[in-house]
C-alpha cells in the first residue's frame, strides 16, 4: 500500500525536450515524473505513441539555470576591488543573477595587485558562506591573470602583468588555495609550465587566454594540464589555414572547453556559430559581464579608467573591448537564434559549464533530485528563444 501511496502522489509532466550540444539528438521527447516532495525522480524517453497527461510542455526544454565561468561583477562592483563593506551590494547582484536565470558564478578578478586580490577572495569567502535559498550560488574564484602575454593583455593594467613563478602564484593564493576554481594564463610564458603543475595539483583548474601561444606552444599546455580557453577568438591568436593557433588545436584534440561570448560584437555571430558547429561539445557560454552589469548604458568608472558602456558592450575610452553588461541567457538567446540551434545554445550555458567544473555529466545528471523551481523551461515563439522558471 505504500509504494502504491507513493506512486499516487507523483507528478508527471509530458512531451519535454532536453538540451544536447548535437543537432540529431535534439528532437526526442521526455517524460518527467516528480516525487511526493516536488523532486525529479525520473526521466524517460517518450516513444512514438506514449500517452500525453494534462501538463503537456509541447516540446519546450527543461534545463538547469546558468552557470557563468566568466563574470566581473555587477551592480557597479568590480570584484578585484571587493571589501568588506561590499557585502550587502554584492548580496544584491546574486539575487540579481538568480533572477537573471543564473544559479551559480565563478567570480572573476582580472589582473590588479597583490593586496586589493587577496582582499577580494577574503570578501568572497565571507560571502560564499552567507549563501541561501534565492540567491546565485559563488563558485571558486576566477583569476584571470596576472600572468599573461603583455601584447594580447586587452584592458588589463600593464603594471600589474607579471611572470609566472611559484613564488608569485603564492604570494597571491596563499591561504586561499580552496577558495580559487579557475586560473587564465599564457601557458607560452616561460615559468608557465611549473605554475600550471602546482595548479593541477591543488586541484584548480587552468585556462589559456590573453596568449600569444602558437597551437605547438598551446599543445603543451593542454599536454600540461590547461583545459579551458578564455573568451575563445579574443586576445589570442586566430584560425588561420597556416596557423591554427590555440583555438585550432582545441578543436583538433578536443575535450578542451572553449569560453565563448555571445554579445555578437566580441565574436562575429557568423563565428560564434561556426565555432558551435566545430566543437558544439566543447562550447561554453560565458557573459564576461563587467561592473556595469544590472546598470545603465553611460560612463562607468573600473579601478582609475573609465569604461564607457553603449547596447551593453564595454569599451575603455581608448577604444579597447572590455566587455559586456548583458546577462549570460542573453547570450544564450542570441546564440540560438543566430545558428537555430536552441537546444544546443541552452546546452553551452547549462550543462556545458556544469562539466568543467565536475558538477554534472549531463543534462539528466543536472536535473535528478532538483525542484522545478531551481529549474528553467524554455519556449521557441517565431523563431525567437525565451525562459522562464520551470515552475
Amino acid at each position: 500500500m505504500a509504494a502504491a501511496a507513493s506512486v499516487a502522489l507523483m507528478h508527471r509532466i509530458t512531451n519535454v525536450r532536453l538540451p544536447v550540444p548535437l543537432p540529431g539528438d535534439g528532437d526526442q521527447r521526455y517524460g518527467v515524473d516528480l516525487d511526493d516532495q516536488g523532486l525529479i525522480c525520473r526521466i524517460d524517453a517518450m516513444g512514438a505513441e506514449a500517452p500525453h497527461t494534462d501538463e503537456d510542455w509541447n516540446g519546450d526544454w527543461l534545463s538547469p539555470r546558468g552557470v557563468d565561468l566568466q563574470i566581473n561583477g555587477g551592480l557597479g562592483l568590480a570584484f578585484p576591488e571587493l571589501s568588506a563593506a561590499d557585502l550587502p551590494r554584492l548580496e544584491e547582484l546574486l539575487e540579481l543573477l538568480w533572477r537573471d536565470g543564473v544559479e551559480a558564478i565563478a567570480p572573476t578578478l582580472v589582473t590588479c595587485g597583490i593586496a586589493p586580490l587577496r582582499q577580494a577572495l577574503a570578501v568572497l569567502r565571507q560571502a560564499r558562506q552567507q549563501h541561501h535559498r534565492g540567491r546565485c550560488r559563488l563558485l571558486g574564484a576566477h583569476l584571470e591573470g596576472p600572468f599573461l602575454a603583455e601584447a594580447r593583455r586587452g584592458a588589463h593594467p600593464r603594471e600589474h602583468l607579471a611572470r609566472p613563478s611559484l613564488k608569485g602564484l603564492d604570494e597571491r593564493i596563499g591561504g586561499f588555495e580552496t577558495e580559487i576554481a579557475l586560473v587564465t594564463l599564457a601557458p607560452e610564458l616561460e615559468g608557465a609550465a611549473a605554475v600550471i603543475g602546482r595548479l593541477r595539483e591543488l586541484g584548480i583548474g587552468v585556462a589559456l587566454g590573453h596568449s600569444a601561444a602558437t597551437a605547438e606552444q598551446a599543445s603543451a599546455g593542454f599536454d600540461q594540464g590547461v583545459g579551458m580557453l578564455t573568451h575563445a577568438f579574443n586576445a589570442m591568436p586566430g584560425l588561420h589555414h597556416r596557423a591554427p593557433g590555440p583555438l585550432g588545436e582545441a578543436c583538433r584534440r578536443g575535450g578542451i572547453a572553449l569560453g565563448l561570448i555571445a554579445d555578437g560584437v566580441h565574436v562575429h555571430p557568423t563565428m560564434a556559430v561556426l565555432l558551435q558547429q566545430l566543437a558544439p561539445e566543447q562550447t561554453v557560454l560565458v557573459s564576461d559581464a563587467l561592473a556595469p552589469y544590472g546598470l545603465a548604458d553611460g560612463e562607468h568608472r573600473w579601478d582609475e579608467r573609465v569604461l564607457v558602456v553603449e547596447n551593453g558592450t564595454c569599451r575603455l575610452e581608448d577604444g579597447t573591448l572590455a566587455g559586456v553588461t548583458l546577462p549570460q541567457l542573453e547570450g544564450v538567446k542570441r546564440l540560438a537564434h543566430w545558428s537555430n540551434g536552441p537546444s544546443a545554445a541552452i546546452w553551452s550555458a547549462t550543462v556545458a559549464p556544469r562539466r568543467v567544473i565536475g558538477d554534472a555529466t549531463g543534462c539528466m545528471d543536472a536535473l535528478m533530485g532538483r525542484p522545478l523551481t531551481q529549474l528553467l523551461r524554455w519556449h521557441q515563439d517565431n523563431g525567437e528563444l525565451h525562459w522562464a522558471c520551470a515552475a
